[in-house]
């Protein structure tokens, strides 16, 4: 390369990033929107509890019934139900609140494989974003508790960002539980072993920030009995 040709490489490079630069600048405006939307949709649902999963998961699976008997008697127990938006668990999560007459809340996502808001989610309760972090943002701020089923990538990022923001105490405590030791006991076995014995990672009192079990009852009675020694509020 000419000295000539490296002044150029160099004036593209420049402006690339000052193009970059300028794009950050303007997206917050972006983020900014949603995160005001978000908070004037969900600001006044009152007590709700997020409920995660795969979106994989099909209705004949037994953990799409769980989160659905899971939905049903939170609902009786006067919470209402925010989900993902989308289908799978989170479908069955908005199906069961919908069929226990309670608030029905879908916080979905734009992907590229065109994840579509479920049928079950309240009309005036559904929010849909961009990004997935101003997302986390609003079930962090507006959930009394999360109840996880098997899922993906994006289940654990939701799991264990709520387990680190309760850890180091960014938010206020709330009951995290998950459902199907068939499906996380190996996890729970690696952490106790591994993340806490073997390179002392995380304190034994670090256990106590979440709960696994196999039944819809087991779930609510977790959350029901957290609450019922505080006073119900948001996480602000």
């Amino acid at each position: 390369m000419t000295s000539e040709d490296q002044m150029i490489h160099d004036a593209m490079v420049q402006k690339t990033w000052s193009e970059i630069k300028s794009n950050d600048s303007w997206s917050i405006f972006k983020i900014m929107g949603e995160i005001v939307a978000g908070f004037e949709h969900l600001s006044q649902i009152g007590p709700c509890v997020s409920i995660f999963g795969s979106a994989r998961t099909k209705p004949d699976n037994k953990y799409y019934q769980i989160a659905a008997d899971t939905a049903f008697l939170l609902t009786k127990k006067g919470y209402g139900v925010i989900t993902g938006g989308g289908p799978g668990i989170m479908e069955a999560g908005n199906k069961g609140a919908n069929a226990g007459g309670g608030k029905s809340v879908g916080c979905n996502i734009k992907l590229e494989f065109e994840q579509h808001s479920n049928k079950y989610i309240d009309e005036d309760k559904l929010v849909t974003f961009d990004y997935f972090f101003v997302r986390k943002v609003m079930f962090m701020k507006y959930s009394q508790g999360f109840i996880v089923f098997p899922g993906g990538f994006g289940t654990f990022d939701e799991l264990f960002e709520a387990i680190t923001l309760i850890q180091t105490k960014k938010i206020g405590r709330f009951p995290i539980v998950m459902v199907g030791k068939d499906y996380w006991q190996g996890l729970v076995d690696w952490i106790v072993e591994v993340m806490l014995k073997s390179e002392k990672n995380i304190c034994e009192s670090d256990l106590d920030l979440f709960h696994v079990v196999d039944t819809a009852e087991e779930a609510v009675a977790i959350i029901d009995v957290f609450y019922n020694k505080y006073k119900l509020q948001p996480n602000f």
